[in-house]
């Protein structure tokens, strides 16, 4: 194993950065009170929720009182579709893309074993949607609707405020899970039209366990987490302070360097992606022809399980993913590469190499020197391909390639 790693995974999760540790070393030794007490120690830790809360609200347009603070983006994900939902007369209708997270597909799945009526809305082989399909999904009783503005596995970014557009003039609500974005794209919940958005403070170099639900003034949110009725009444539980003015302090510093960070990220996308291809034969960029995040490149090897190619990557020094759940060490094919795929059955497989703001050119270089020798070693041992059972286990693949198989 190389002993000089190259960190490719950044859409997992990303460092924390060190001015946002300082920030939460200095909310936990200050402040490391319930901001619910009444006596001065509480107060101030008050105090200091609310700074964050008007920081984070000014970063995406919103007013305070429209954000609500979550453990990450899965709560957060499914406070809006359950919370919405669970404040609406029944029966209704949901509508989410084929190609969300599963936080938001797994609350859809909860709904409609509640007796929801629900639909996914298909995209096409670049992982785009449609507006005029998003329109026809749309019914007389549809009461939310789930998009998200950019996807975490292969980058296709959504026209979301078109979207919203079309769902508010059917009278149904617009949800968007935001949590690949800040680092790389405006968010301004006003321009964006959007009713409930979710981020979360580990994508954009923020401590894990912190996340934020926006929700417009005057939407219904039934809380999901009951106990003391933090957050307005709308999700108890004592505030991770220090997680928050963390995620305060990350937050503002990727609004600040958005634009330059995501040019200069775009590029070495580009570069990689150049690089790799007149390299490697039979490579192709899964949702190549969408626009994307500037730090997203989903590559499909053909002829290569990207699990095995995970694996010979880690042996080599190199971190990166499948852009998949791993479950009981078995990579499953990827549910957003199969809607995009033109023909049932096809293999839908890619590796996902997702950059940071910290990834120099160098990295970038030798990765794009790195894989050619592993995908044709690959190739030359016969790989097992994906199929529609699954990737192969990690085990196997990993014997395999430490045995020199």
């Amino acid at each position: 194993m190389n002993s000089i790693r190259i960190y490719f995974d950044h859409a997992a999760t990303t460092p924390v950065r060190r001015e946002v540790a300082d920030a939460m070393r200095d909310a936990a030794d200050q402040c490391n009170f319930n901001p619910s007490s009444l006596y001065f120690e509480g107060r101030r830790a008050r105090a200091v929720l609310d700074a964050a809360r008007d920081r984070v609200a000014a970063a995406i347009g919103a007013y305070r009182d429209e954000i609500v603070f979550t453990s990450g983006g899965t709560e957060a994900d499914n406070l809006a579709l359950l919370g919405v939902t669970r404040a609406t007369p029944r029966p209704a209708h949901v509508a989410a893309s084929a190609i969300e997270h599963h936080a938001v597909l797994s609350a859809v799945d909860r709904l409609r074993d509640e007796g929801f009526e629900t639909s996914l809305v298909p995209v096409d082989s670049d992982g785009r949607i449609d507006p005029e399909e998003f329109e026809r999904s749309l019914r007389p009783d549809t009461v939310l609707a789930s998009i998200m503005y950019a996807n975490n596995e292969v980058g296709s970014v959504q026209p979301i405020a078109e979207l919203s557009e079309i769902a508010r003039a059917r009278s149904a609500l617009f949800h968007t899970d935001a949590v690949a974005v800040p680092c790389w794209l405006p968010i301004d919940v006003r321009a964006l039209g959007v009713d409930l958005l979710s981020i979360s403070a580990h994508k954009f170099y923020g401590p894990k366990g912190a996340g934020v639900l926006y929700v417009r003034r005057g939407v219904p949110l039934a809380p999901v987490v009951l106990g003391g009725g933090q957050e307005s009444g709308r999700r108890s539980g004592t505030e991770n302070l220090a997680g928050i003015v963390g995620m305060a302090a990350a937050l503002e510093l990727a609004v600040a360097e958005r634009p330059k960070a995501a040019a200069g990220v775009a590029a070495l996308r580009d570069r990689l992606e150049v690089r790799v291809r007149s390299q490697v034969p039979g490579v192709s960029i899964n949702a190549g022809g969408a626009s994307r995040l500037a730090n997203c490149s989903s590559l499909n090897f053909t002829g290569v399980d990207p699990a095995a190619l995970i694996i010979a990557l880690d042996l080599a020094g190199v971190s990166a993913s499948a852009g998949s759940a791993c479950t009981s060490g078995t990579l499953q094919p990827s549910h957003v590469l199969t809607a995009m795929a033109q023909e049932p059955g096809s293999p839908a497989t890619g590796v996902r190499f997702s950059l940071g703001t910290a990834t120099t050119p160098a990295e970038v270089d030798r990765l794009a020197g790195i894989l050619p020798a592993v995908v044709a070693d690959l190739r030359a041992l016969g790989a097992p391909v994906a199929h529609a059972g699954g990737l192969g286990t990690l085990e196997t693949n990993r014997a395999r390639l430490e045995a020199g198989a």
